[in-house]
């Protein structure tokens, strides 16, 4: 006991307890969060794999899905791996600048993602609304400044967290009630006024996300405008079909970030290992299941992907057979 407290004094270090409430159930819940990183990892490295691989697929639709692939990469490994790592070996600490460095990371690359998503809205509007000018309006090296342009908003909005941060006073408690750093877990320790962090926080969420929201729900509207005068019914069920995949990737980043946003702020009657759940499914569950869905719903993907799984099944069974 003697060493904890003295951990929990050390001015340059904060304790992260896991998801509290289901200590005891740390394991378990370990189980299934392994699993949904690893098929992360596998499904979003088998499509920049393979989107690097094929010439035919360096296009500005899959140089988009090699972005967002980064991104959901990026968002759960920057929480996952140190979450495991509480649940397995009971390595709560975390210092203060890693504490930081995390929050700074898993920020910006959120906010990357729902750039990502707002610009793969815009290339299904200009693919279905202008096709004819789609090779001309959207050229891979305008995507890949595009992705800059992501980046350095991103940078831009999430620079101001940890400076704020830094100026604040922190308690003698530094327990953190979470599995990662979020930038309003790490305020509620501080001794200090917390109205800045709170309320940039959230203009920061609402109106980035409201923003793009609102960017995504215009390009949607004249697509479905431009659909509607399409008379051929076939012709309708292909053009919705091009954005079936995006929109399934939004319903699932969107509301559940939302929600969680929203419960940890004014949730106070709501559970704290809900709050916890709730982010690291939005971290786990999205970045798992968009390249199940995009290699599901894009039949060139598809196809390209079954390509190389098929070669390297025969190529195990030629080396086990050989052997």
């Amino acid at each position: 006991m003697a060493e904890f407290n003295l951990t929990f004094s050390d001015p340059s270090t904060f304790i992260l307890t896991g998801i509290p409430g289901l200590e005891t159930a740390h394991i378990w819940i370990s189980i299934p969060m392994c699993v949904f990183y690893v098929i992360t990892l596998l499904g979003n490295f088998t499509v920049l794999f393979v989107i690097c691989k094929e010439q035919t697929l360096h296009k500005p639709m899959y140089l988009l899905l090699c972005m967002l692939a980064l991104t959901d990469i990026g968002i759960s490994s920057s929480v996952i791996p140190k979450a495991l790592c509480i649940f397995w070996f009971n390595m709560k600490d975390i210092s203060v600048d890693g504490c930081l460095t995390q929050m700074f990371f898993f920020h910006v690359v959120s906010l990357m993602d729902s750039a990502v998503l707002v610009s793969m809205a815009f290339d299904r509007y200009v693919a279905i609304c202008n096709p004819l000018r789609y090779t001309t309006i959207l050229t891979n090296a305008r995507i890949v400044k595009l992705g800059l342009l992501c980046l350095m908003r991103a940078v831009v909005f999430i620079v101001p967290l940890p400076l704020l941060l830094k100026r604040l006073p922190f308690c003698a408690n530094r327990i953190i009630p979470s599995t990662y750093c979020d930038h309003m877990a790490v305020a509620k320790m501080s001794c200090g006024d917390i109205t800045v962090n709170k309320i940039y926080g959230l203009m920061m969420a609402f109106i980035v996300m409201g923003f793009d929201l609102s960017l995504i729900a215009l390009s949607y509207s004249l697509i479905i405008k431009a659909v509607l005068r399409i008379s051929s019914k076939k012709a309708h069920q292909k053009a919705l079909n091009t954005c079936t995949a995006h929109i399934c990737v939004i319903l699932m980043s969107y509301p559940v970030g939302l929600f969680s946003t929203l419960t940890h702020r004014f949730g106070q009657d709501i559970a704290p290992y809900v709050h916890i759940i709730l982010a690291n499914l939005h971290f786990l569950i999205p970045s798992m299941m968009n390249p199940i869905i995009y290699g599901v719903k894009t039949k060139e993907l598809r196809e390209k992907v079954g390509k190389y799984i098929f070669r390297t099944c025969l190529s195990i069974v030629t080396a086990f057979t050989l052997s």
